[in-house]
């Protein structure tokens, strides 16, 4: 590998907690070769986290999407053009952190980098530094093992969201508007990307009534794709609760969403991207998790960020939809979640570790 590429380009073409669970290891990235030109080739909704984490990244290059590959069409029609366009640049090191390997190193080969690297499956052979694929750690883990393979280091595996002033601004003025204090906001998220990571929203409603009964203003977050789902969750609860709530699905920016929770002394939620930005600011946590494999998918801090989950025999979990019942869904109950929740705000709340600048320091630092 050369010893200061100028021209990186890093595969992972993927959703908001996947690229959170990746920062650590673009900020050794960039601590390593802080004059590179780097580019993630991801989604097109990766368009603001590139914008957020311009101290890391350069640019986005749209990624077309391939066969097998669901975040996108599922259609190699656009892979030609994709391996054009990059060979064109002149790549020095392209990073395959999309996945396992196999069909992902596949597309990161035809990019014509004069050195890859990335991850390997059993068996697989790839000239560069591929690493087989860590399956025994957590998420964030595995991108800071890849990076130190290259030599960069260990790392540091905390995630970091950069909050700017606008984002404090619009969550500001949400709760003076709604006439909140910040300490006194519990955030309850039921959103998630897949209706099996999802709990039942009756479940939610039974912890936001809970919540509310003892004092505290519930903030129902979500996208304004999920507005139905969290009114749904707010229709259930109960009279007095129902009518205190603060529905905002919709209403903030996922700057504006990340600063609400950093100000907040909790957050509810499934396991989705939120978490991860929990996790990011800092803030306590009590994450329902279904379906997924919370080996890899839990905050690394088990205090901090308290995940409740059965395991049934069919988990972990790859449908979108549970053809047998949901029963890791069904099989945690409201009282594990009020109780969780209730120990998470009687603790006093630790410093953050991972919030604002700390990421923009580390790499400051390891520059």
């Amino acid at each position: 590998m050369p010893a200061s590429p100028p021209r990186i380009a890093v595969f992972r073409a993927l959703q908001l907690g996947d690229l959170l669970c990746a920062v650590p290891a673009l900020c050794t990235l960039r601590a390593g070769f802080p004059s590179a030109h780097i580019s993630l080739v991801g989604l097109p909704w990766a368009r603001a986290f590139v914008a957020r984490y311009a101290a890391l990244i350069d640019e986005l290059i749209l990624f077309p999407g391939a066969v097998g590959f669901p975040e996108q069409e599922q259609s190699d029609a656009g892979l030609p053009r994709l391996a054009a366009e990059l060979r064109g640049r002149g790549l020095d090191l392209a990073i395959q952190m999309h996945g396992s390997g196999g069909a992902a190193n596949d597309i990161v080969l035809q990019w014509g980098a004069g050195y890859n690297a990335g991850f390997r499956q059993p068996g697989e052979r790839r000239a560069g530094c591929f690493i087989p694929w860590p399956d025994e750690l957590p998420e964030a883990r595995r991108y800071t093992r890849l990076t130190e393979a290259l030599g960069l280091g260990p790392g540091d595996d905390n995630l970091w969201f950069p909050l700017t002033g606008a984002d404090r601004a619009e969550a500001h003025g949400l709760l003076q508007r709604h006439g909140v204090h910040p300490e006194r906001a519990v955030i309850v998220h039921a959103g998630s990307q897949l209706p099996s990571r999802r709990w039942p929203p009756e479940r939610f409603a039974r912890v936001a009534d809970a919540l509310a009964l003892r004092g505290w203003n519930v903030l129902l977050t979500g996208t304004q794709a999920e507005a139905d789902l969290v009114d749904s969750v707010r229709q259930r609860m109960g009279g007095a609760a129902r009518r205190s709530a603060i529905s905002l699905a919709g209403a903030t920016s996922l700057g504006g969403l990340a600063a609400l929770v950093a100000a907040a002394p909790l957050v509810v939620c499934n396991d989705t991207g939120i978490s991860h930005i929990a996790a990011a600011v800092g803030t306590p946590s009590v994450v329902v998790a279904l379906g997924s494999d919370t080996r890899r998918w839990a905050p690394l801090d088990a205090a901090r960020h308290r995940v409740i989950a059965d395991y049934p025999a069919c988990r972990p979990c790859a449908y979108a939809v549970c053809p047998v019942g949901h029963p890791c869904a069904l099989n945690v109950t409201p009282a594990q979640v009020i109780a969780a929740a209730m120990e998470q705000l009687q603790r006093r709340r630790a410093p953050a570790r991972g919030a604002d600048a700390a990421g923009a320091q580390r790499v400051k630092e390891n520059a």
